[in-house]
């Protein structure tokens, strides 16, 4: 889906969601959450799209990566959500589960897989489902914190969440893995900004190999909403 500029992308995306979710007859649903600016954007309009506190009260939300920072941290993925979703919009501390970026990254990737694993059930191959994950991307194509740099060995790691040394600062980070992206009920990417024109491009080629098209060739079905020309 193309839109002319962030703020309509963001918004088509809250809007969107909050129909999916109220359509849903689930008691329960799970949501990772994404990164970086297009997540400010997203967060934002959630809150102030009217229905929204009471249709979120199903949601249990997660990450899908994070920085290995303090919570209060300005680089904090969950930072972003929290001021400017959770706390507008009184979320219940029981339905956040962040991953905790302050302690050591190793333990950090292990609770985070024992938390997720409570609240999310597995499919056929043992790996959580995810109800809907948001995804980034940035200008190398790289999403959540699956960078281009990675060897072959790493990336068919089945860890759900594992520790990585990115590319970019800051570098100690938390991501899922591919494989419980794949896993995931539905994938929203949302791709904005200048300069990522090309990423986006190859990331949507059937021969592609940014880990953004990693995700979508293996998939069956992902969603992208984008304000990039190509």
């Amino acid at each position: 889906m193309k839109f002319t500029n962030d703020d309509s992308l963001a918004q088509a995306a809250a809007s969107q969601w909050l129909e999916k979710l109220a359509d849903s007859k689930n008691l329960s649903l799970s949501a990772a959450l994404s990164g970086g600016r297009i997540a400010r954007k997203f967060s934002s309009a959630l809150a102030k799209t009217p229905g929204a506190k009471s249709t979120l009260e199903r949601v249990h939300f997660f990450w899908g990566d994070e920085r290995c920072v303090p919570p209060s941290d300005p680089e904090s993925n969950f930072a972003i959500a929290n001021e400017l979703l959770f706390t507008p919009l009184k979320i219940d501390p029981a339905q956040i589960h962040r991953i905790k970026g302050e302690k050591d990254p190793e333990q950090a990737a292990s609770e985070a897989e024992t938390e997720l694993r409570r609240f999310v059930t597995a499919d056929q191959n043992g790996m959580p489902a995810i109800d809907l994950i948001f995804l980034g991307m940035g200008e190398d194509g790289h999403t959540a914190s699956l960078f281009p740099s990675e060897p072959e060995q790493v990336r068919n790691n089945t860890a759900i969440f594992r520790h990585v040394v990115a590319s970019k600062p800051p570098p100690t980070r938390i991501t899922l893995g591919y494989s419980t992206i794949i896993a995931a009920r539905d994938v929203w990417v949302m791709a904005s900004g200048s300069g990522k024109e090309a990423a986006l491009r190859e990331s949507l080629s059937p021969t592609g190999r940014t880990p953004l098209a990693r995700v979508l060739q293996r998939r069956q079905q992902t969603k992208v909403l984008t304000d990039i020309k190509l």
